[in-house]
């Protein structure tokens, strides 16, 4: 006859109680952390704790005391080395404050994000972070606002969304980024992005949803119209959404008769193809090319020439926006705070004087 395995029975609060020789209800409050009781009978919970090896219930604990200490983040790519810092930052915030985190992935994909966003709420956060992937569909952080469930935004912001929000001038800075170049001398400038449209070329900003870009977009094109540069709209490049497609836009940008001699990039991903790109057609940068973009990923020092780079605070976005929320989550009432951290530029090797050179 075969025998099973006698099952492992899970360690309880009451199990707790009676080593730590206190009643049931001391020890859900040493152990779910509210309430008031006296250091010695705190340290006795936990020491018998640790001696039985007690693992809380979260769910059974979020159902008594409505809190599960979880905080729910969306972001837009975490392969992205951006959003990757950000909730690092994130995370160490929330840890400090006794939070822990689960990361969900929109994909920039409004539909994803509605789903990851519903996930979350299933699984009752205490509140959420969210980097929005559009600004013309919010009804779903409609509804997590009104619940009553804090909601802070990270990297974008939403002018008809009344929350927490932590973000960077972006015109201001691609301005900045762009004039660079405009001094330099160049008039064939280009700016490419991973956002998208309908047809996959630019017409206009009403095509952009995602408001960093728009604001980035605007910058760029600005600055350019500024320096009397004709119709720079032509160069605004979208899709360039994974490696091979921004490879594919690069290839593209580069083979034309009046290809740009700069180009300003949205992310330290696109810039690395642009960058190969470059040097699999035998130019140079930035005898040939001049190279800036946004977000000093670790590679962009180490190239040569090394990178010209737009240096977001990344690490402090992340952790501000979490302290934002975490102290919405331990009853502050304030009106909502929009902060907006200062960038800078790094300047390097790889922004020169246009090349006489034909293509």
């Amino acid at each position: 006859m075969k025998r099973t395995a006698p099952k492992t029975r899970s360690i309880t609060v009451s199990d707790v109680a009676r080593a730590a020789n206190v009643s049931k209800a001391t020890a859900a409050r040493v152990l779910g952390g509210y309430g008031v009781v006296s250091d010695t009978i705190r340290a006795d919970v936990m020491a018998a704790a640790k001696t039985l090896d007690y693992r809380p219930n979260e769910l059974a604990r979020s159902m008594t005391t409505g809190r599960s200490g979880i905080i729910g983040v969306v972001v837009g790519d975490i392969e992205n080395p951006f959003f990757s810092l950000a909730v690092r930052g994130i995370s160490d915030a929330a840890r400090a404050a006794g939070f822990n985190v689960i990361l969900a992935n929109s994909g920039e994909r409004i539909e994803m994000e509605k789903a990851a966003v519903r996930l979350l709420i299933g699984k009752r956060v205490d509140g959420l972070i969210v980097t929005p992937s559009e600004s013309r569909d919010i009804s779903h952080l409609r509804d997590i606002h009104r619940s009553g469930r804090p909601l802070a935004l990270l990297d974008r912001a939403l002018p008809d969304l009344d929350v927490d929000t932590v973000t960077v001038d972006d015109r201001c800075i691609a301005m900045q980024a762009t004039r660079i170049l405009a001094d330099a001398g160049h008039r064939n400038i280009a700016y490419v992005t991973a956002v998208d449209a309908e047809g996959h070329e630019y017409r206009d900003l009403g095509q952009i949803y995602t408001s960093s870009v728009r604001e980035r977009i605007d910058g760029f094109l600005t600055v350019c119209r500024d320096a009397g540069i004709d119709r720079p709209e032509r160069y605004v490049r979208l899709g360039a959404t994974s490696p091979d497609q921004t490879r594919r836009v690069a290839d593209k940008l580069l083979s034309g008769p009046d290809r740009p001699t700069a180009i300003l990039a949205s992310d330290s991903l696109i810039a690395l193809e642009i960058f190969r790109v470059i040097r699999q057609r035998g130019l140079r940068v930035p005898e040939d090319i001049s190279l800036i973009t946004f977000h000093d990923a670790d590679w962009t020092s180490v190239t040569t020439p090394p990178i010209t780079v737009v240096d977001q605070p990344v690490y402090a976005l992340g952790k501000s926006v979490a302290e934002l929320l975490i102290r919405r989550l331990k009853g502050e009432t304030r009106p909502p705070e929009r902060l907006i951290l200062p960038t800078a530029i790094i300047e390097r090797g790889s922004v020169g004087p246009p090349s006489n050179r034909k293509p």
